[in-house]
């Protein structure tokens, strides 16, 4: 173990050791499993052993890596996967832990499963990625608190991506008790927070000074002295003229169909309005992406509207969009002086047009999104040489991946919650690196990415705060940056679904606007 990882590893097991839960929330990339594979381990060694199994509970695609993990740091450790419910194996929860010393499955069969899983009696329970259990009022949420162990531990690089509940929802589980329930919560700590002032101050150090020996954070920049240096630069985009037009025709449709929405506090209204956001954000990117169911009536006297059927029903793909040509463009001499470079997109037909372009360009690429059938065969690919560029779902790819052999990251399209993009970095940037990392963020100028890079500034700020205690209420945190080169400020869950993406109408109106 490394210093700050057999910190880690001590703090884990004088938490444990007093019946105590708590967030380990290492940066990403720090090596957050193998210091919980430490205290397992220890747990073994100690006299008696494991009277019980320990439970991991984490994203269907970070199973396969804690078996490896342990396999390679903790061979004597029994690793037992389920990935399958207790209908389809045939078997309990019970029957599969009594063959285990560590049982990992996922946050899916842990819902799905939720009465057998708490049958069984566990000596501890750790959440990998935990920012799954971040809404209170879901069923994943609620299948985690049933939960039967003496301590629970959460693992999270991201405690804290849209709002002071994430935070609270985490706590809630792996520290019962700590804080107070939600609404008391909100009152006591979250609107004076988000209020700012000196009330907000006073209420931000007490809650910082209440959660400060339940939760571990370490960032790169305080501990990986030897990982190479991270750069960041935004490149800005200008649409085509035609593109242009079709964006902003597009624009003024949606904009006068959500502002009415947005008086209707219902979850319909909701979904509608962040439905035009996708629709403007597909279209940011390419008109092509928009389905042409999405384009209604209006379109035989919208001329723009007209220009994206051409599109489609061409049979064949006109000259890439503007960001495409620019990927291209920068991509070809960097692979031919050797690098290798991942690529991420929350569309998975826009990355599909994407490697396209680039395997015409003559560019090897390999691709995996969430409907990838065997993806530890095309990441080993990947890692063995056979592609020079690797395209990926920000959903699928924004974790449980090590992709240190690229050096270069791109973010095709921007997202308001900072931390599934940082996600996606940190596929590149940790432990194994050797080379400096350039990450591109690519911004389509003069659209809703403009606006959608401003709030997800507020929210890294919001992260910095609260978390790395970076600033005073109502500065500029580490995340609050201008355009162009960003800091490497630093703040999950990758491709939230609409529903879960928990816009306010106030910022929906900013992203219109």
């Amino acid at each position: 173990l490394r210093p700050y990882q057999l910190e880690g590893y001590r703090w884990l097991h004088l938490l444990r050791g007093a019946g105590l839960g708590g967030v380990l929330a290492d940066d990403m990339g720090l090596g957050k499993t193998v210091q919980v594979l430490a205290e397992i381990q220890k747990m073994a060694e100690e006299p008696g052993g494991l009277t019980a199994p320990v439970l991991v509970v984490a994203p269907t695609s970070v199973i396969g890596a804690w078996a490896e993990q342990a396999a390679q740091f903790c061979p004597g450790l029994r690793v037992r996967e389920v990935r399958r419910t207790s209908a389809k194996r045939g078997t309990s929860m019970a029957q599969e832990a009594a063959q285990a010393d560590v049982l990992v499955t996922s946050y899916t069969l842990m819902r799905l499963d939720e009465e057998d899983l708490a049958q069984v009696e566990w000596s501890w329970v750790v959440l990998d990625e935990a920012q799954f259990i971040k809404n209170h009022t879901s069923a994943t949420y609620k299948a985690a608190r049933r939960l039967r162990a003496p301590s629970t531990l959460a693992i999270t690089g991201t405690p804290l991506e849209n709002s002071l509940m994430d935070l609270w929802s985490l706590l809630s589980v792996s520290a019962p008790g700590l804080l107070p329930g939600p609404q008391r919560f909100k009152e006591l700590y979250k609107r004076p927070i988000d209020r700012g002032g000196q009330q907000g101050r006073d209420r931000l150090q007490a809650l910082r000074s209440r959660m400060h020996p339940f939760m571990l954070r370490r960032t790169k920049e305080e501990v990986a002295h030897d990982l190479p240096d991270k750069s960041e630069q935004i490149l800005r985009v200008e649409l085509s003229p035609s593109h242009r037009r079709a964006y902003e025709a597009r624009l003024i449709r949606e904009r006068q169909k959500v502002m009415g929405l947005l008086e209707d506090d219902t979850a319909q209204a909701r979904f509608s309005a962040l439905r035009s956001l996708t629709i403007l954000r597909q279209m940011a990117l390419d008109p092509a992406l928009v389905p042409a169911a999405e384009e209604g009536a209006q379109d035989d006297a919208d001329p723009a509207a007209g220009h994206e059927r051409a599109v489609r029903q061409g049979g064949r793909r006109p000259r890439p969009s503007a960001k495409v040509e620019m990927l291209r463009d920068t991509l070809v001499p960097i692979v031919a002086e050797g690098h290798r470079a991942l690529v991420f997109s929350q569309f998975t037909r826009y990355l599909s047009s994407v490697r396209e372009e680039l395997e015409a360009a003559g560019l090897r690429t390999l691709y995996l999104d969430g409907g990838t059938s065997d993806r530890q065969r095309v990441v080993a690919q990947f890692r063995d040489g056979e592609a020079d560029v690797f395209l990926i779902s920000l959903k699928a790819g924004g974790f449980g991946l090590t992709l240190t052999e690229a050096d270069y990251v791109f973010l095709l399209d921007p997202w308001w919650n900072p931390q599934a993009e940082e996600q996606a970095v940190d596929r590149a940037h940790r432990i194994g690196q050797d080379k400096p990392v350039m990450v591109y963020r690519m911004v389509a100028a003069d659209t809703i990415e403009d606006k959608v890079m401003a709030l997800k500034e507020k929210k890294a700020g919001l992260f910095a705060k609260v978390v790395e205690g970076s600033a005073e209420l109502g500065q500029p945190g580490h995340g609050e940056t201008g355009a162009g080169e960003r800091g490497q400020a630093g703040a999950t869950g990758a491709g939230q679904t609409l529903s879960r993406a928990r816009l306010t109408a106030e910022e929906i109106r900013a992203l219109l606007g």
